[in-house]
């Protein structure tokens, strides 16, 4: 039956051709297989290289660290020599008049700040701070033309929205108080740079007011109504409560009028059921 198949199968079935026959490997000779410890004499008169360590990642990045550390204390040393805020011709006129603006808007313009505190009173001059490039480091000096005007200024604007940001109003600190440094330098009264909530401090540079989490504004309006007087009548309380009690006795006429047709109605009723 096998030659019925095709050759192709057939074909699978053929025997592999012989292996052939090759001519074993000469043996060679081969060195005589020894230990160590002929070689210890040796490692006792050699002199090894001290170990090389290797800095980790971790230990390159302290580096680096310590490194900008030390420039930036250089750095800061030089501004604090260069720094003189009397000696400052961009400053205002009188320091006693003049207040300090922060957290403003960056696009915010000195034409705009002056028009916001002119609520307050005239405004003589108004300082933007601003960089390299001429763009606005958010903060700016405000001098009022009367210090009375300051004054409301200093008590009033602190927290107002401008811009819908929220501002800090505070005096000029630089010329009126004695080795006063600003917050590049390492001064200042935000504390922002110490870390942890329980650290810092949300509200400006003064003592913290009554109900730090409420708005300024909120608090303001509270004071007021407080302290306006309600109108009363002409004639004092003893009127207000005549008035009153006439309501009330108005009131109670009126009730027994509506009492009175209830009763009408239901003695029409009984007297047409009675008829039919």
């Amino acid at each position: 039956m096998a030659h019925y198949l095709p050759p192709a199968i057939m074909a699978l079935f053929q025997p592999r051709p012989p292996i052939p026959f090759k001519p074993p490997v000469e043996k060679r000779k081969l060195p005589a297989l020894n230990g160590v410890a002929q070689f210890v004499e040796r490692f006792k008169t050699y002199d090894h290289p001290p170990p090389q360590v290797q800095e980790t990642p971790q230990d390159k990045r302290r580096k680096r660290l310590v490194k900008v550390a030390k420039s930036n204390e250089e750095r800061l040393k030089r501004q604090i020599a260069k720094w003189d805020p009397k000696n400052n011709p961009d400053a205002t006129d009188k320091a006693m008049k003049t207040l300090f603006v922060g957290r403003l808007n960056y696009a915010i313009t000195s034409e705009d700040l002056k028009a916001e505190f002119e609520y307050y009173g005239p405004v003589k001059k108004v300082i933007l701070i601003k960089d390299k490039k001429g763009k606005s480091r958010g903060y700016a000096f405000v001098e009022f033309e009367s210090s009375r005007d300051l004054k409301d200024a200093y008590k009033d604007a602190d927290g107002r929205k401008i811009m819908n940001r929220r501002i800090l109003v505070d005096v000029e600190r630089g010329r009126t108080v004695k080795n006063w440094k600003p917050r590049r330098l390492g001064g200042g009264l935000g504390g922002t740079r110490l870390g942890g909530r329980d650290v810092n401090q949300k509200f400006s540079g003064r003592e913290p007011p009554q109900g730090v989490s409420a708005p300024s504004g909120r608090r303001r309006s509270r004071s007021r109504s407080r302290g306006r007087k309600r109108k009363e009548p002409e004639g004092g309380r003893e009127d207000r409560g005549r008035d009153r009690r006439g309501e009330r006795r108005g009131g109670d006429r009126d009730r027994d009028r509506r009492s009175d047709r209830r009763g009408d109605r239901d003695r029409d009723r009984d007297r047409d059921r009675r008829r039919r």
